[in-house]
Formats: structure tokens, C-alpha cells, sequence
């Protein structure tokens, strides 16, 4: 059985680093990280991943058009935001998680799971 992939857009450089450990330690294959949409959007033309852990805004801007594209492909996503509540990320997107920043690893990692067993 293959691992379940993750894909991890997030452009604080340490951030995206831990959170990319994170998931891979937990056992994970982990996609990114991505520190930009465009970056995020051309990996997705390759590999469809799992389940997306997104920060809510990127270096190019807002991750909200990635996050569409990511849900119509039936893809999970789970908003990782320093900048947005939870309730406002679900508001405009009430089927996606959302965890605000900073998250204890394994609050994150139970969303994941949560999701991926859905």
C-alpha cells in the first residue's frame, strides 16, 4: 500500500520545514513545500495528492483559488492560518478545516488523519 501523499503550501520558510517533518515522521509522503500558489498549482498538474495543508496566504497572494481547485478534485484541504480564524476561513469554505497557527503537531496531525479516514 502506497503512503498517503500530503501536499504542503506554506512560504514561512521554518514553518514549511517543520510542518513538512511533522507529516513525514507521522508517515506521510509529503508534496512541497510550496511556497507560492504557481509553485503549488504546477505540482498538482503532476501528482494528485491526498489531503492539502494550506496557509491561507502565499507569496503570490491568497490560497483560496488553490483550495478551490484542490476541493473540485475532491482533494481535502486544511487551512493553516496565523492570519485568518477558523470561523473565517469557514464561512467561505464550511467544508475544509482549518487550524490556526501555531498548532501543536498532533492537533495537526489528527485533522489529517481525520480527513484521510473520511
Amino acid at each position: 500500500m502506497t503512503q498517503p501523499r500530503v501536499l504542503v503550501a506554506e512560504d514561512e520558510y521554518i514553518v514549511a520545514f517543520d510542518l513538512c517533518d511533522t507529516v513525514e515522521e507521522a508517515g506521510y509522503a509529503v508534496e512541497g513545500p510550496y511556497a507560492d500558489i504557481s509553485s503549488a498549482m504546477l505540482a498538482l498538474q503532476k501528482c494528485r495528492p491526498d489531503v492539502a495543508i494550506l496557509d491561507v496566504e502565499l507569496d503570490d497572494g491568497y490560497s483560496f483559488q488553490l483550495a478551490e481547485h484542490l476541493m473540485a478534485e475532491d482533494v481535502p484541504v486544511i487551512f493553516h492560518s496565523g492570519q485568518f480564524t477558523p470561523s473565517e476561513v469557514a464561512k467561505r469554505f464550511p467544508k475544509a478545516i482549518a487550524c490556526s497557527k501555531p498548532c501543536p503537531p498532533d492537533k495537526l496531525l489528527s485533522k489529517v488523519h481525520e480527513v484521510l479516514a473520511a
